[in-house]
């Protein structure tokens, strides 16, 4: 079954001097949310970003696929602590992504907890979009 997600901008003025606020979303789960380019290039100043918000998407994403191959694998893990981060550059755009997951998968050693990192991170749907990212990596260990 398919789902759409849904989300509106409105911006005021150029680029550089201009701002914009994202509207709460249907499912309410954030807004409105203010951006401007210089809280996406410089500093946030309590300001998201596209790119925020596309880290908070993938993180979310790579934990989802990691726990279900994990589970698919016999290996249901306890808990992931799951971040990415996103580089944006100006002028070039999005020049570097990091994930980076710690597991507690009674069962699981470091080497097979790798390869199912490696999996999720390559079958994630966001991955997947993310794709012309030129510099991705991943770290991926076993906690305790």
């Amino acid at each position: 079954m398919a789902t759409e997600r849904h989300a509106e901008v409105t911006w005021h003025g150029d680029l550089l001097n201009g701002s914009g606020t994202i509207a709460q979303v249907p499912s309410g789960a954030f807004g409105p949310l203010d951006v401007s380019w210089p809280a996406r290039a410089e500093e946030p100043n309590g300001k998201t970003s596209p790119e925020e918000l596309i880290a908070a998407a993938w993180a979310s994403c790579f934990a989802m696929a990691l726990s279900n191959g994990l589970a698919k694998g016999g290996n249901p893990p306890e808990r992931l602590e799951t971040s990415a981060t996103v580089t944006f550059q100006p002028g070039q755009g999005i020049t570097k992504g990091v994930l980076t997951v710690s597991g507690t998968v009674p069962g699981m050693d470091a080497a097979a907890f790798k390869d199912a990192a490696d999996d999720a991170k390559k079958n994630c749907p966001v991955s997947q979009a993310l794709a012309g990212i030129p510099d991705v990596t991943l770290e991926a260990t076993l906690a305790g």
